[in-house]
């Protein structure tokens, strides 16, 4: 009869000393990252139970944001069980693993905020309109500038790459890689784009727009 991880997990007993403690925990960690390097799904089902409410609270106090906390959480355990063949025991215990891929979604997480308030500031200066502040939270600022309307008015091309780099959170590199169009052509596009959109949004009354920006 072949044995899974589910049937090797004990329940530490109550009143255990301390130090007794920490070791079976220890010797449960050991467990759980063999199982899961052997691709057992129950040991993912456990490493989440053990550490999602960790890793959720230390990317709710990064980005501020319950919601995309959540998102984060899932990702870092999507990651942990693709990852879970490059988890080396000689370098640290598995709850310092999972810690780790934790920062690095958070990180990339930020990236992605910062490329998004790039791309709306680009097109509100060109607009005229006010420039968000960093703490503003994207989806918020798309929806005051009615990004998604605006887009409509774009040709397909310039839509479709204005599109990745907004709601995908792409580089123009990265979009080039994923539609297989040279860089400078997904440059051009988006600099076209950006000028239609700041057509879209300026008011109807007001100064003649400037020169409009891009984004490298």
């Amino acid at each position: 009869m072949n044995t899974t991880y589910a049937d090797t997990v004990t329940r530490p007993r109550a009143c255990l000393p301390a130090e007794e403690t920490r070791a079976g925990e220890a010797r449960a960690e050991r467990d759980l990252a063999t199982a899961l390097r052997r691709g057992d799904p129950d040991a993912l089902a456990d490493a989440y139970r053990r550490w999602a409410p960790l890793v959720h609270t230390l990317a709710t106090r990064s980005l501020g944001d319950a919601k995309e906390a959540e998102d984060i959480t899932q990702q870092v355990f999507l990651g942990v069980w693709r990852g879970r063949a490059g988890y080396r025991p000689e370098r640290g215990p598995i709850n310092a693993w999972v810690v780790g891929i934790t920062r690095r979604k958070i990180v990339d997480a930020l990236a992605a905020r910062t490329r998004r308030t790039a791309l709306v500031t680009a097109a509100t200066a060109a607009a005229g309109t006010r420039v968000p502040r960093p703490s503003d939270h994207p989806e918020a600022v798309l929806d005051r500038l009615l990004v998604l309307r605006a887009l409509e008015t774009l040709p397909h091309a310039q839509r479709r790459l204005l599109s990745l780099a907004f709601f995908d959170d792409l580089t123009q590199v990265q979009i080039a890689e994923r539609t297989g169009l040279p860089l400078g052509t997904v440059k051009s596009h988006v600099r076209r784009g950006l000028h239609r959109l700041r057509g879209a949004l300026e008011p109807e009354h007001g100064e003649p727009p400037a020169s409009p920006g891009t984004h490298e």
